[in-house]
């Protein structure tokens, strides 16, 4: 597009050049120059002060890179730090207002610390990647940063992986640590260990050792490795083993309770009306045993409750046999004597440690404690680590080659609209092309909430159709509001469909979902008073008619009934009175009708020449209130609210006049050179049409012709329109001068008498 003459103004130490876009002044980004000294702009002057991260036609990884603060907005501060960052880091910023499609090393700033990292980064990238002769590095270069490590032992983030060592006993250590503590993912994809598990697992294997030294040094091991197991034993059974020898007590204590201890008869008629199992826990509820004063508990499965049958049988094999030797039955001695022959171990096992390595076996945990792996996986992670600072400049590396290709673009649809009002380029918010009713809308923006969206939108004065937009082929589904600036709104409606064509040439099915209503065009509301006039008389045409219809049917009815009782002998129904009083009316509105046309018609024709004055001021009387509201409306047609219902926060009145609405709907028109054949075989017959038309003509031009005397002129005496006139002004005087009351008509006149000849009697 033409821009308007540049105007220049000072902001700190430098100058601007600003262009006109849009009813507004927007700075004009022309140079390295202006970028650097983007923090002396007067954020006033500034198009936006923020947009969202998403839903945008742009790089979202660049867009993350820039908000720092993760909050999904990108906010004025951050990039004018983004912008002030880059220009540092290259050696000419004015590659960033044209830059080529990958950033060369050369253009790297190696005069400063972090440059010459990120550019010794950016070459062992291109090493990494199989390319050291490589003199550019672009985007897709630093996308996948398992590819850039994957041929790399070492990339300095803390992690080396299995094969960081040729030795096969270090390598098993490391997986070791890994199957105890979980492996952490290495740059490259692979898994591996970092320090933390190093010195987690190396302190685990020690206390587990140690704590295994002390059952050692204290004896606590009478059954050695199945000491484990008999206090595993004990402890099942052991609240249930209490119990017993606690009823066998107080049996001897006192006989009497010897019945209840044993559960009554009835408890055993309740529990066997029931479905049994073994388990059923009313039959585990019951004694081990029956209760006797003094007595013993059997090993056996003889006389034990079916329930603990097994873990009984399992203390007999692993504790009480192995302690006390073979017997069959346990007394409440040998149950404390077992007790505290296992005591020591219970004690000790409280303590343990080293659980998470307690899985490799204590000869595993020594044979690793005592070689030297620990001091080598140590070594590997120095040297990782030595490598840290340049692998962490990948990130800068990455962050620069986005910031190289697309910086200029986000501040041209940021700081300044210049993408949008420009020809032939598109901003970061279009998001595609909408076709529908033989128009192509470039104004369409992405929408997560209709509602919301559309509550704010409304100030824009602009006629929005929210579409909801699927592709049937992939399952996506998008919803837009797209800007109808140009032709009329008459066949747009909920339900309509069109084609969307989004920014990556993709097609998607388009409904119209909800409707913003506002004026199109000018042309439109110069047309609209007649087309709502011409919808009320088709409206009022087709409910007339389907109430005639509904009439003559009701008569159908009441002719058939009347019939069916006239068969039947009744009288017919009385013929309703036809009544004066509506008749009256009719004529009285029909002459009122009469005289109002016949006074406007006298009107118009009496302005002589002037008649085509007076057609105008006609159609302007009728169209001309619709056109200045519409004028009005379209002189606030704004952009901020479409954009701000989206998250952004638009800083300017972003005007989209009439001329440059026109270039965001564009109109079907046949192509230049295209040639039209207007015989259409099936067009509609409208012969009876126009000749209606023409007699109406001939009529008005007749009436024309008489009220200004040209017939009289043409044919004296024929159609006389001076004695007509005089008659009415004739009449009309009468009438006032009796009062408002029409004059009796005279009587005929009385023929004189005749005068009888001289000498007649």
């Amino acid at each position: 597009m033409t821009f308007n003459p540049l105007k220049l103004l000072h902001s700190g130490n430098h100058t601007w050049k600003f262009f006109r876009a849009g009813g507004f002044d927007q700075v004009l980004l022309r140079n390295g120059a202006d970028l650097a000294s983007l923090d002396q702009l007067d954020q006033k002057l500034w198009v936006a002060l923020s947009c969202p991260t998403t839903g945008l036609e742009f790089d979202a990884k660049t867009l993350a890179l820039i908000d720092t603060d993760k909050d999904g907005r990108v906010r004025a501060p951050e990039i004018i730090a983004a912008t002030k960052w880059a220009c540092g880091m290259l050696k000419n910023a004015d590659e960033l207002c044209n830059p080529p499609a990958a950033l060369s090393l050369g253009s790297i700033n190696d005069a400063t610390p972090e440059g010459k990292q990120v550019l010794a980064s950016a070459k062992q990238i291109l090493i990494n990647l199989g390319r050291p002769n490589e003199t550019a590095i672009a985007v897709a270069d630093v996308a996948d940063t398992q590819k850039i490590f994957a041929q790399t032992r070492f990339n300095g983030d803390g992690i080396i992986p299995v094969d960081a060592s040729d030795d096969a006993a270090v390598k098993a250590v490391v997986e070791n640590i890994i199957a105890c503590f979980g492996a952490q993912t290495d740059r490259s994809g692979k898994p591996g260990v970092n320090k933390a598990a190093v010195d987690a697992f190396f302190a685990e294997a020690q206390a587990h050792a140690d704590w295994w030294a002390k059952a050692q040094a204290a004896d606590v091991l009478p059954l050695g490795e199945g000491t484990g197991a008999a206090s595993a034993a004990v402890a099942a059974v052991s609240a249930k083993v209490e119990d017993f020898f606690a009823r066998c007590r107080l049996a001897s204590f006192d006989g009497r309770a010897l019945s209840a201890l044993n559960r009554s008869e009835e408890e055993y008629l309740a529990i066997s009306a029931k479905d049994l199992t073994i388990t059923s826990a009313e039959i585990s509820s019951l004694p081990l045993a029956r209760v006797e004063a003094g007595g013993s508990l059997p090993l056996t499965t003889d006389g034990v409750n079916p329930a603990w049958a097994g873990a009984i049988a399992t203390l007999h094999a692993a504790a009480v046999q192995p302690l006390l030797g073979e017997r069959s039955r346990m007394s409440a001695a040998d149950w404390a004597q077992v007790q505290a022959k296992l005591a020591p171990f219970i004690a000790w096992s409280a303590g343990k440690a080293g659980t998470k390595v307690e899985k490799l076996g204590l000869a595993r945990v020594k044979e690793i404690l005592a070689g030297t792996s620990r001091q080598e996986i140590e070594a590997l992670l120095a040297k990782d680590a030595a490598l840290e600072p340049e692998a962490n400049s990948i990130a800068a590396v990455e962050r620069l080659v986005h910031y190289h290709r697309d910086l200029f673009r986000l501040l041209n649809n940021y700081v300044n609209f210049r993408d949008f009002y420009k020809d032939g380029d598109r901003a970061v918010f279009q998001s595609g092309t909408l076709y529908l009713d033989q128009r192509s809308c470039n104004l369409c923006v992405r929408v997560d909430d209709m509602g919301k969206h559309a509550a704010m939108a409304h100030l824009s004065r602009t006629y929005l159709a929210y579409c909801d937009l699927t592709r049937k082929a992939t399952g996506e589904k998008m919803t837009i509001a797209a800007a109808f600036t140009g032709g009329d709104s008459d066949n747009l409606m909920v339900g309509r469909n069109g084609l969307f064509y989004d920014r990556q040439g993709r097609d998607w099915d388009a409904t119209i979902t909800k409707v913003v209503d506002n004026p199109i065009s000018i042309r439109q509301a110069f047309w609209s008073p007649y087309k709502r006039m011409l919808r009320w008389i088709e409206d009022t045409i087709a409910k007339r008619a389907a109430a005639a219809d509904a009439a003559s049917q009701d008569k159908l009815t009441t002719a058939a009934t009347a019939t069916g009782e006239a068969a039947a002998g009744k009288p017919p129904a009385a013929a309703p009175k036809i009544d004066i009083g509506v008749v009256a009316a009719l004529g009285v509105a029909f002459a009122g009708i009469s005289t109002a046309l016949g006074v406007l018609l006298q009107a118009f024709f009496g302005l002589g020449y002037l008649m085509p004055v007076g057609i105008v001021a006609l159609i302007l009387l009728i169209s001309g209130p619709s056109m200045i509201i519409a004028w009005l409306k379209l002189r606030q047609r704004n952009l901020g609210p479409i954009l701000d219902a989206n998250g952004w926060a638009v800083n300017a009145r972003a005007r989209v006049n009439i001329p440059f609405g026109g270039s965001l709907t564009r109109v079907a028109t046949l192509p230049p050179g295209s040639s039209r054949d207007l015989v259409d075989p099936f067009a509609d017959d409208n012969s009876g049409r126009y000749k209606f038309a023409a007699i109406v003509v001939l009529v008005l031009a007749g009436w024309g012709l008489w009220y200004f005397g040209a017939i009289e002129y043409v044919w004296p005496g024929v159609l006389d329109k001076s004695g007509y006139v005089e008659r009415r002004e004739n009449a009309a005087k009468a009438k006032v001068e009796n009062g408002g009351v029409k004059a009796p008509a005279a009587p005929p006149a009385t023929p004189p008498a005749a005068t009888a000849p001289a000498g007649t009697i």
